[in-house]
Parts: structure tokens; C-alpha cells; sequence
């Protein structure tokens, strides 16, 4: 068996491009297999699109990954050790590495996850609190790996010249289990699945460094670094542009050629990020298309700090953030739970994929996401962060999602009685000062401008989510312009089933090729048993029967459907298809086995009482030693 590191951890492919005169000789240039390479476009991501309501954050670290071929042959497509925050990773996707690696047909791998300086913090009453992180042994986690295993009908297929897209989800749904929170605490069996993926609509986040516009009829060329990473340059991308493209550099808002021109003149190996969708695979560089472009003090800076979180009060111009991220210039990344800011007159403030030249700080209202930049102030004994100063820095307003229910509407109002903004629950926010006269936001009666979307048919008492931004401090009602409104109904849901003392040997009362029925009168079933929308649950005992679980009517080709734990020598194996899925149910369920967790990915039919979920994932209890 060979051990092969991708090439791109070691030489980007845009300097690489550079070197070799034509892609014949990309196999020449380095590594240790002399097959010619092709591209596994690593994402990572749920594409559930709704981040979980349990965490306000989940910061790990993705230690290395490995894939083996079916010679034997392993390469490491990831050696780089990134900062991840899983939490955000629930509601889009990061494009993490574009490495080159030899070709063939790969069956298998491990991914390692260190958990040695987590970060996991849960949302209680309207506050983050930091969770301990304990095993299925009740010992603190360190470190995990995690061995997976493609579909034999579906392995991971590297192409000499051809990019393919490999999606990493570590589901935080399967793989944690809240055992506390007075002190919290998180039991945690770690389940990743890791599959080829279509090239779909899944928006996705790429950030890297610049390097150059030529070649590129509309757009430019970036190497990737991704999260928080200041010291890799991980794969080429080729960046498509239009003249719809919304661009943020430094500071200055663009669209189009303007934004473009922007980027050209950018030094080489400048920090930016595009958000869009993966375009396409044919070449050995694979394409994105950017519908939002953020580059230089915009994003970065050396001579700056960063947070991201949510305005829970003001004051003058005293902003107060909950559920906080601090970035420092030299790639330090930690979560607070709450961070004062000053703001000022000198304080450039913008609206993320808006060009809307001429916003000022009173545009900055309680509820907003925010991304700040300014200078820290941090104590000179213990390095805590105490406030930020943003009077000469940067605000960008970030989309913001609500979670209430229907008081009533019209074609383009709505009057929502708020449960959530941005997941946190409304004891943690002072609305004082938010409406016309100084007047505070009633969150029972909070008013939303629904725009073109009509919801006048909602009944009262309906849940809805709400995309958008708040409008500014001091003017509402209304108090939210919303972008996107829609019945919880239609969102993304998960059905999630726990089991207790060791997990359950039968945990199902039948399932075939058609369905899956828990078996909800199982001695070990845990107290977390329900459909989840939102913050809203709906216990599966209150129902007439216990659904059915059917891939029937979901997308057949996003089907994403496993079965596994750490401790298998398989690990978790994963099925693109049905029949093989439950072939592997009945074979691992023998007696020995036993189940965890019980997470699928879709939407529930009251009418019919069923749960239709394209992804499917059965954690087994992690086996401990005795």
C-alpha cells in the first residue's frame, strides 16, 4: 500500500499551472503515483439549509483526511488542520479544497477530528452557554477518526482532467446528544458521511486569495483557503461573474464590471470570498458562479479585528452582540456570548448583495446579523475580549432569519408573534428604541413588509421563517424587510429519534424498500422523539401512529442514505440507492448492534403521516470498553 499527498497541499494550481506547460505534466510534478490527477472538489456541508436551534456554536478542528483506492493506494486529499464551526455548516456549505490526487476509483477513507480545543456552546433561554464534550464513556473527547465507506455502486471516481464534487457532513444531529444543561454537557459519537455529490443548487461559500482576472471572460481565478485558514492555498477555482454579481471591496460596493474592475486591481494573494453555486467539472479546475463577491478589509485585514453576530440591544451608538465569532488578524477564532461595540459617524456600513450606496449607522437596528470590523479591546491580564471600537471601521448587514407564527396578514404586511432571531430566544433582546418616537418592538406583534410575497392566506397560529433585514433604528413598523417568506411546512424539517442505555438492537416495528416505522414503544427509547421545524417540535406520540419514513417522492438522485458508527471497521458506510440501504439495516441490526440516533432530512405529510426524507442517517452506539 502507497501513501500519496494531494499535490495542491503542496503547490497550488494556479502557481503549478505556471510551472508545467501543459496538464500532461501536472503527474510529473510532484507526488509519489504516477497517475495522471484529477480534481475531488471538497465541500463540507448539511445542506439542510436551517442551522441547528440547539447550537449557537460548534467550533472543531478537521485534523486530515484520507481516501483509499481500490489498489490500496491512500491518498490525503486534506492535511491542513481547519477551524470549523459545524453550526454554521448547517445552513450552506464551504468549499474547502480543490487538490489534485492521482486517479481511480476510491472505496473508502477515514476523516480525523480533533475536539482537543472545542468550542461548543448551546443556546439556553435566550443565551449561549459552553458545553463539555464527554464520550459514550463519560471521558472528555480529544480526538476522533472516523472511517467511512462509499457505496459500492457510487464510489468516489477521480478522473485524470475532470473535477468531481465529494461533499464531508458531520451531522450534528446524529452525531450529539444533550445530556445536560445545568452544567451543559454533550455526549458525543461523531457521524460523518462523506459522498460524491451532485453538482446542484447548494449554496456555497468559497474563500481564498486572489490571483489574477486574465483568461477569465468575466470573472477571475482564486486559490483556495478556506474557513479561517491564513496559510494554505488548497486548489485553483475559476470564478464566474455577471453583470448581477454584488461586490464589497474595501469597504466600496460594486455590481458588475465596476466590481470586477475592483478585483482586478487587487494585489495577487489578497483575501476575498465568493458566495454561489458550483458550475462546472469538466476540466481538472472546476468553475463557481458568484453572485456576491467580498474582498480586502471587507473580509480581512491585517490591521483589523472581526466579529459576526446579532444585535440584541442599542444605545446611542452602543451596539450590543449576542452569539458572537472574534477573528483576529493572526487566524485566532473564538465564540462569545455577548461583545459590546461602539459605532460612529466614521463608520462605513453596507448590506450584504445590496448595492445600496449611502447607508449609515442608524441603519444598524436590534435583531440585525452584523459582520464588524474595528479594533479590539482585549485585557491586558487575561487577553478577554471586553468591546470592540468601530468608529472608524466597517458594518455589514448579513441576511437575518426569524422564526414566529402568523397574527395575521395581508398581500404584503404580516404581523408575526416572534419565537426566534437568528435561533436565539427573544429573552435575550431589548427592542427599547427600535420604533418611531423611541418606542420599543413588540415582539408578539412584530411587524414584517413581506415585499411580493403574499401570505395573506396563512392562517393565524401558522409557523413561518422570515429571510431579510431589519429596518432601520428609531423607524419601524415595520420592523423587518423581509427577502423571502415562507410556511414552516415548506422548510426543510428533520425527524430525530434517541435511545437510551446502550441504544436499541430493534429499534424499527417493520421496514422494507418502501418504508421505515419506529417502533415507539421501545423499552429504550429516549425522551427526544419528534419532527423538528424550526425551534417548533412535534412529539411522534402525539400523533395517530408512528410515521412512515419513505424515500418514496423525494429526489432520487440526492438520495444520501447511512448506517454506522466510529467504532465499525467500515465505519459509516453510506447508500445512494434504497434496497442495498436496507439490505444493510437488517444484516447490521443482528442482535449486536444497536441504534443511537435516528435522523432523517425532509418534510412531514399530516395528511398522510408520512416523513418523505431524501437523507437517512442511523448512528449506532459507539461500542466502549469494558
Amino acid at each position: 500500500m502507497s501513501v500519496v499527498r494531494s499535490r495542491r497541499t503542496r503547490l497550488p494550481r494556479a502557481l503549478r499551472a505556471m510551472l508545467c506547460a501543459a496538464p500532461i505534466l501536472l503527474a510529473s510534478c510532484g507526488g509519489d503515483d504516477t497517475s495522471p490527477p484529477g480534481t475531488p472538489v471538497v465541500t463540507i456541508g448539511t445542506e439542510s439549509s436551517n442551522p441547528d436551534p440547539d447550537y449557537a456554536s460548534y467550533l472543531v478542528t478537521i485534523d486530515s483526511m484520507t481516501l483509499t483506492r481500490n489498489d490500496g493506494t491512500v491518498v490525503e486529499p486534506i492535511v491542513t488542520p481547519e477551524i470549523v464551526d459545524l453550526e454554521k455548516l448547517s445552513s450552506f456549505s464551504e468549499l474547502v479544497e480543490a487538490p489534485a490526487v492521482p486517479s481511480g476509483t476510491y472505496t473508502s477513507g477515514t476523516i480525523v477530528i480533533d475536539y482537543t480545543a472545542a468550542s461548543v456552546w448551546l443556546h439556553l433561554g435566550g443565551v449561549a452557554d459552553f458545553a463539555t464534550l464527554l464520550d459514550a464513556s463519560g471521558t472528555v473527547v480529544t480526538a476522533a477518526s472516523v472511517p467511512f465507506t462509499f457505496d459500492p455502486a457510487n464510489p468516489l471516481v477521480i478522473t485524470a482532467g475532470q473535477s468531481v464534487r465529494m461533499n464531508i457532513d458531520v451531522d450534528l444531529e446524529a452525531s450529539n446528544s444533550i445530556t445536560g444543561t445545568d452544567p451543559p454537557v454533550v455526549q458525543v459519537q461523531p457521524f460523518v458521511v462523506v459522498s460524491p455529490a451532485p453538482v446542484n443548487q447548494t449554496q456555497m461559500r468559497a474563500r481564498g486569495l486572489f490571483v489574477t482576472t486574465n483568461t477569465v471572460p468575466s470573472g477571475f481565478i482564486m486559490n483556495i483557503r478556506p474557513f479561517y485558514d491564513l496559510v494554505s492555498a488548497l486548489g485553483a477555482v475559476t470564478v464566474n461573474t455577471t453583470a448581477s454579481t454584488y461586490y464589497n471591496v474595501n469597504g466600496v460596493e460594486y455590481t458588475g464590471a465596476a466590481g470586477l474592475a475592483a478585483i482586478q486591481a487587487l494585489q495577487v494573494s489578497t483575501t476575498l470570498a465568493a458566495n454561489g453555486t458550483l458550475d462546472d467539472l469538466s476540466t481538472i479546475t472546476p468553475s463557481f458562479n458568484a453572485t456576491s463577491v467580498y474582498a480586502g478589509t471587507s473580509l480581512e485585514s491585517p490591521l483589523a479585528e472581526y466579529l459576526n453576530g446579532t444585535v440584541y440591544s442599542r444605545t446611542a451608538d452602543l451596539l450590543n452582540l449576542r452569539g458572537v465569532s472574534y477573528l483576529t488578524p493572526d487566524g485566532q477564532f473564538t465564540y462569545l456570548n455577548v461583545t459590546p461595540v461602539e459605532i460612529g459617524t466614521g463608520t462605513v456600513v453596507s448590506q450584504d448583495g445590496v448595492f445600496a450606496p449611502g447607508l449609515t449607522t442608524n441603519d444598524i437596528s436590534v435583531g440585525q446579523q452584523v459582520t464588524i470590523a474595528g479594533q479590539a479591546n482585549v485585557d491586558a491580564t487575561t487577553g478577554i475580549l471586553l468591546g470592540m471600537d468601530a468608529t472608524t471601521g466597517q458594518v455589514r448587514l448579513n441576511p437575518t432569519r426569524l422564526w414566529g407564527t402568523i397574527n395575521s396578514a395581508t398581500a404584503n404586511s404580516a404581523s408575526l408573534d416572534l419565537l426566534r432571531i437568528d435561533n436565539f430566544a427573544l429573552p435575550g433582546f431589548d427592542f427599547a428604541g427600535t420604533n418611531s418616537g423611541a418606542a420599543a418592538a413588540d415582539p408578539t406583534a412584530y411587524q414584517v413588509n413581506t415585499g411580493t410575497t403574499n401570505v395573506s392566506t396563512l392562517t393565524a397560529g401558522t409557523l413561518v421563517s422570515a429571510d431579510g433585514f431589519v429596518t432601520p433604528f428609531g423607524s419601524a413598523p415595520p420592523n423587518f424587510i423581509a427577502t423571502d417568506i415562507t410556511a414552516g411546512s415548506a422548510q426543510p424539517q428533520q425527524l430525530v429519534v434517541e435511545w437510551i442505555d446502550g441504544g436499541a438492537t430493534q429499534p424499527f416495528e417493520d421496514y422494507d424498500v418502501t418504508r421505515l416505522i419506529v417502533n415507539l414503544k421501545n423499552g429504550d427509547l429516549g425522551s427526544r422523539h419528534y419532527i423538528r421545524t424550526g425551534p417548533a417540535t412535534l412529539d411522534l406520540k402525539s400523533l395517530p401512529a408512528s410515521p412512515v419514513i419513505t424515500t418514496i417522492g423525494a429526489d432520487q438522485a440526492d438520495l444520501q442514505l447511512a448506517i454506522g458508527s466510529q467504532s465499525l471497521t467500515t465505519g459509516v458506510s453510506v447508500y445512494n440507492s434504497v434496497p442495498p440501504f436496507i439490505a444493510a439495516l437488517k444484516s447490521t441490526l443482528n442482535g449486536t448492534n444497536k441504534v443511537f440516533r435516528l435522523v432523517a432530512y425532509g418534510r412531514y405529510n399530516s395528511a398522510t403521516n408520512t416523513f418523505v426524507a431524501a437523507h437517512i442517517h442511523v448512528a449506532l452506539e459507539e461500542l466502549t470498553a469494558t
